[in-house]
């Protein structure tokens, strides 16, 4: 990530998972001397940051269905890599909170001008001239157009792969899914436990 990536790092703030939070990413961050930080147990605000493009870049793309084979990782990596990131840092605009004011009990927030990331990146001053030439040649290569149809040709073979996985047709990718339980089953293993117990 950081090779792509054409600024420095300061800091990793992860989630609080165990996913992210292990003892190799902490020896990373040590010898690589940048900051490690993670969320206060119980100040969920912490997170916020972490947390915010779950739904616009994450869920509203792949939906709430559950991806756990290579052949699912390999087309959403390849995704992330190449054209949703592309799509989303060159052309999708986002805005950011420049000031939030109580006044009376009601919450009043100001907003500043919708940019993409890469013309915050251009502005920003904190990449060389060599590197916003780089970018300006890729940005000038791109047709949004041609991404998205890439990104929906993509989004179709992965519920095509999670349809083959689980042997069902026709699936609703962005309903929440929930998980298939055999209720005699689940009663008479509670009954056994509750039985053993007293």
């Amino acid at each position: 990530i950081r090779e792509r990536i054409p600024f420095s790092w300061l800091e990793i703030h992860p989630d609080n998972d165990d996913t992210f939070i292990n003892w190799h990413l902490v020896r990373y961050a040590e010898a690589e001397k940048i900051g490690f930080s993670r969320s206060r147990p119980y100040k969920k605000n912490d997170n916020c940051f972490v947390e915010q493009k779950n739904s616009t870049h994450i869920r509203s793309v792949f939906g709430h269905l559950r991806y756990d084979t290579e052949k699912e990782i390999e087309i959403i990596n390849s995704l992330y890599r190449n054209e949703l990131g592309l799509y989303k840092n060159f052309f999708q605009p986002v805005m950011k909170l420049k000031e939030k004011t109580r006044v009376k009990g009601k919450v009043h927030r100001k907003y500043d001008i919708p940019k993409t990331p890469y013309r915050r990146l251009m502005e920003s001053g904190q990449i060389s001239e060599k590197e916003k030439k780089q970018l300006q040649d890729l940005y000038q290569s791109l047709n949004p157009a041609e991404l998205k149809r890439k990104i929906d040709k993509k989004v179709h073979k992965l519920y095509k792969a999670y349809e083959e996985k689980n042997g069902r047709d026709k699936i609703s990718p962005f309903k929440k899914q929930t998980p298939h339980i055999d209720k005699k089953s689940y009663f008479l293993n509670d009954l056994t436990t509750t039985t053993s117990v007293t």
